[in-house]
């Protein structure tokens, strides 16, 4: 699609691209690169060690895997003017309580809170309302909506990073929470024309493999699923772990941390002009074809921040994975409605979401608790490699499945 074509295209579904996108930016508050910002603060205030910090962290957010598993099925029953209003004021009441926090007691309580809505219910509602509205474009609805999450990343770092210096950490929890409070009705005005998710499924049918909707349980009996599990869990758990452990990161390279997260809008540059490629690639050739090759950046990346001598190294691989992130943030959420259909999507997507959470959950945890018995920081981003070149080849069994489908009909 040309350039002329994607701005048509925005300008035509403006209302629900930009509740996509808004709802995307809005999880930013719940996501690692966010909370990581302050992992420093955190730990000295409530005097913690990089393990017991990551195994908070991992607490929390596996609490919020497990309750997505069942909240994310309320995506199949409620409007997006609803629901998404709803998570996005409990997301705002979360970073106030984490901004009032008095106790590390209370941590994965919190954590929880911010996960689960932050990185789940908004991330999830989003989501599967641009894969339930957008059919034949699709791969685009999806890009454009995660350009939100994209701005997020490029310029809350930078701006937390700057403010951190100048006020209380916990003042801009607050200023989360108020931001939070001011979008509620922004997404009202966006969503007055919204339709139900029932019927836009039921006009629609957009149907999965072999030529029929899936129900969650049928989906979790097909080893498609499974299959693509791997690389959901590895991408968003060592993924998390870098960005969790980003302090501790710029400590053993000898860098101060404005001058790591400086380099991070590389990535998010390469991340946009990543996403907007895949996004016209999955409305063209599909998003099954281009699975196996999503993650290949990601392996590179991962040895070169091992190797990295200079932050020119580690510059070159945050834009690696900023290029195998458009394939995350389209590929995947295209191939679940590909793969299982829309009309359980909602259901479907929860427990990808959980997965994908799960994996979150574990890597500052495990992460953290091998950098406290040695195991070199530096050193895991090897393991990761090599676990996400597994990934990648088990991305070859959905392939090949799409394939029988698509003979058999």
């Amino acid at each position: 699609m040309s350039g002329t074509g994607y701005f048509s295209f925005i300008k035509q579904n403006a209302p629900f691209l930009a509740t996509g996108a808004l709802l995307s930016f809005l999880s930013s508050f719940g996501q690692t690169f966010f909370i990581s910002i302050f992992g420093g603060e955190i730990r000295e205030s409530y005097g913690l060690t990089n393990g017991e910090w990551g195994l908070i962290y991992m607490i929390g957010t596996g609490a919020s895997a497990a309750v997505m598993v069942f909240a994310g099925g309320l995506a199949d029953r409620f409007r997006v003017r609803k629901l998404g209003i709803t998570v996005v004021l409990l997301l705002g009441l979360s970073c106030l309580l984490m901004a009032l926090n008095p106790v590390a007691a209370l941590l994965p309580f919190l954590i929880f809170l911010l996960r689960f809505f932050g990185q789940g219910m908004v991330n999830h509602v989003g989501v599967v309302a641009m894969a339930r509205w957008f059919v034949a474009t699709r791969g685009r609805a999806l890009a454009v909506a995660a350009m939100g999450f994209m701005l997020g990343e490029a310029t809350l770092p930078l701006l937390m990073v700057w403010l951190k210096s100048r006020i209380d950490w916990h003042l801009i929890w607050v200023g989360c929470a108020l931001f939070c409070a001011a979008m509620a009705p922004v997404l009202f005005w966006l969503l007055r024309l919204e339709r139900t998710p029932q019927a836009a499924a039921e006009e629609e049918q957009s149907l999965g493999l072999f030529g029929k909707h899936w129900t969650r349980a049928e989906a979790l009996r097909h080893p498609v699923f499974w299959a693509m599990a791997p690389a959901v869990m590895s991408f968003s758990g060592f993924g998390t772990a870098f960005w969790f452990h980003q302090v501790h990161f710029a400590e053993i390279k000898g860098w101060s941390h404005l001058a790591l997260v400086s380099v991070f809008p590389l990535g998010t540059i390469t991340l946009f002009i990543s996403t907007i490629i895949y996004g016209w690639a999955v409305d063209r050739i599909g998003a099954v074809r281009l699975l196996p090759v999503y993650l290949i950046p990601y392996i590179i990346a991962f040895v070169l921040h091992w190797y990295a001598p200079s932050l020119g190294w580690t510059a070159l691989a945050i834009i690696l994975m900023g290029a195998a992130g458009g394939g995350q943030a389209t590929l995947l959420n295209a191939c679940w409605a590909e793969f299982f259909g829309t009309l359980h999507l909602g259901s479907i997507k929860a427990a990808t979401t959980a997965l994908m959470v799960l994996g979150s959950a574990l890597g500052p945890g495990v992460s953290g608790w091998l950098i406290d018995i040695g195991v070199g920081f530096e050193v895991q981003m090897l393991g990761y490699a090599a676990t996400f070149g597994i990934a990648a080849l088990l991305l070859l069994y959905p392939v090949m499945v799409a394939k029988r489908s698509a003979r058999a009909a």
